[in-house]
């Protein structure tokens, strides 16, 4: 068993050494010469090239990538939330069972189910492991200084960010720090949490004081990590240890702590020129200097190999070259999460007076620019004015659903060119990891545990006031008004970063950071939009005499609620053989997969779980 965890932290350095050794111009002869062959040809860590490689590949493995990109067996347990409909869907299983309780030690994977390759999510360990050996090797090349601290300050960072993404996970995981080799290995067991989160904020603080007055300016930075990017990860690190997953006896102190970075982080991005971008539905289309907002992205691009990726096929409509996929649907849960547009609630308080037939009327902005509605305008392949149906049976659809989501979508892309095939092709649009709303909101957080109730409002006023509601009346500005204590304005916050970072991949890790995964109650639903009447295609789907282009569809006004009867009605969608929310306290901490715990003697399941007996909190 031991031989396998020695796989698992050594083969994949390995591998890039050798990659990156004949890619850095390093003599491949006198590589392939080396007397101990179970080492790595000091000549790399004093190769800036061959390191840039090195340090690419693992930014590759170590930065997140867009949700669903991958394979939904390896990562669906992780992305599962009450946010889309993918999650209640029998056909895929683990996330289903992700929501009813039912899962076995087997069903969760993040640390993987493999102990070699070189695939993004095939092990974390191998991530760490390629980081490891730069940091223990970097210092003892001949680079200048500043060349080893730029380069270093991103190693550090990148495996604080891994580190992250395990004790999200798992709690207390086992931390490898130095370079792993068969004749010496000290892995031990699982840290306890704290001591990860310690390790953690080390790391950010150690890549800090390397990248400390380093400026990107090569032309080259973007979706590199710099001091700012390390101001927003430890502020999010400490705001994960101060929440009730990590602290539920509430200890104030942490609060305070996780304050005092937010704020740190906060004013930081504001002195670099961060702001929210002036238009919602931009903040994805806008890449380069011209997005304000985004601070930490991963780049993508459709026109270079093996950099594009697959969204835009998984939210556009059949019509135009896409297969909506269901992780991108939203589900009743998240469209009835949206105020009406003054910013009060769904249930009542304000101006507007819900309807749940005509559900996206007089709504906050942010709906109509996340979702595509019936009879909506959504100018796909660049058509203006284009109406998207979403009616069961439209001409030119497949699909069964009332909404699309539009975020991810480029528009602009003709229908003929939305795959990404031969490692070509999509949309090229770059993952924003981290923006400077959610650094807002994280701060906003922050200071309402502290009772500071006055900046939480005043943060979230400018991220609705971004969205566009409308200001309302003095004493209710924005919905704001009838949010009173430090409760009330929790569950407010949780409630705007559910509609804020809609599909951004944040549902799954906020409602276990809240604690609110066990508290999930109903199932999962969404709409299905049908017609009264069999011969009601007929009518809609006729061309217009004067325009046979165009169909009658087009003409109607489906705003009046008169009409839209005449034709539709919303029926309730629930996917077969999904029973409601069973979610247990124990799942706020996963365990490792079996293979990975029965790699050492040393790795214990978690408590909860079959055989578990390690409190991931201890």
């Amino acid at each position: 068993m031991i031989k396998k965890y020695k796989s698992i932290l050594r083969k994949p350095v390995l591998f890039l050494a050798v990659v990156t050794s004949v890619a850095g111009c390093v003599n491949k002869d006198e590589f392939f010469e080396l007397k101990d062959r179970s080492a790595i040809d000091a000549a790399i860590w004093s190769t800036e090239g061959a390191i840039e490689m090195h340090l690419s590949e693992t930014y590759d493995m170590a930065v997140p990538r867009f949700p669903h990109q991958d394979s939904y067996d390896r990562y669906s347990v992780h992305l599962a939330s009450d946010e889309n409909y993918f999650s209640g869907d029998d056909t895929y299983a683990k996330a289903a069972l992700g929501l009813q309780g039912m899962l076995a030690n087997n069903d969760v994977r993040f640390v993987g189910n493999k102990y070699q390759g070189n695939n993004f999510g095939d092990n974390r360990y191998f991530d760490i492991a390629r980081c490891n050996s730069a940091i223990v090797n970097i210092p003892s090349g001949t680079l200048p200084e500043p060349s080893k601290k730029r380069l270093l300050g991103q190693y550090y960072a990148l495996r604080a960010l891994i580190y992250f993404d395990l004790v999200k996970v798992y709690g207390g995981v086992p931390l490898v720090l130095t370079p792993q080799s068969p004749g010496s290995l000290d892995v031990g067991g699982r840290a306890k949490a704290k001591e990860c989160f310690d390790q953690i904020l080390n790391d950010l603080n150690m890549a800090s004081e390397h990248l400390q007055g380093y400026v990107w300016n090569d032309g080259n930075g973007r979706g590199r990590i710099s001091n700012e990017i390390v101001a927003c990860l430890k502020a999010k690190v400490l705001l994960y240890w101060a929440s009730p997953q990590f602290n539920p006896g509430n200890d104030a102190s942490r609060w305070q702590t996780a304050l005092i970075a937010n704020k740190e982080a906060y004013e930081l991005c504001k002195a670099n020129g961060r702001k929210l971008m002036s238009d919602y539905s931009q903040i994805f289309l806008t890449e380069g200097v011209a997005n304000t907002e985004a601070i930490f992205v991963r780049t993508y691009s459709s026109g270079v190999e093996r950099r594009g990726q697959n969204i835009e096929d998984k939210v556009r409509p059949t019509s135009e070259g896409g297969s909506a996929n269901k992780a991108f649907i939203p589900t009743l849960i998240l469209m009835n999460a949206y105020p009406m547009k003054d910013g009060n609630s769904i249930d009542g308080g304000g101006a507007y007076t819900y309807d749940a037939t005509m559900f996206w009327q007089n709504r906050d902005p942010r709906f109509a620019a996340t979702f595509a509605y019936n009879g909506s305008v959504w100018p796909l392949s660049g058509k203006a004015g284009r109406q998207q149906w979403n009616y069961a049976n439209a001409a030119g659809e497949t699909g069964n659903f009332a909404v699309y989501s539009k975020k991810f979508s480029n528009p602009s892309i003709p229908s003929g060119s939305v795959d990404y095939r031969n490692n070509l092709g999509g949309n090229g649009m770059d993952w924003i990891e981290i923006r400077f709303a959610e650094v807002m909101m994280n701060y906003a957080e922050c200071a309402n545990e502290t009772g500071d109730q006055a900046t939480a409002k005043n943060l979230l006023r400018e991220i609705r006031q971004r969205a566009g509601i409308e200001a309302g009346t003095a004493g209710n500005d924005y919905g704001l008004g009838a949010v009173t204590g430090t409760t009330q304005m929790h569950d407010f916050i949780a409630n705007e970063r559910f509609i804020e970072f809609a599909f951004e991949n944040k549902r799954n890790s906020d409602l276990r950071r809240l604690r609110k995964w066990h508290t999930l109650s109903g199932t999962i639903q969404t709409l299905r939009l049908e017609l009264r009447r069999s011969g009601d295609n007929d009518v809609l789907e006729s061309p217009i005499p004067s325009d046979p282009t165009r169909l009658n569809r087009d003409t109607l006004d489906f705003n009046k609620k008169s009409t839209y009867n005449h034709y539709f009605r919303n029926a309730i969608l629930t996917p077969s053989g999904i029973s409601s929310f069973s979610i247990p306290e124990y799942h706020y901490f996963y365990t490792f997969h079996n293979d990975f715990i029965n790699s050492s003697p040393l790795i214990e399941p978690t408590i909860g779980w079959a055989a578990g007996s390690f409190d991931p909190l201890n």
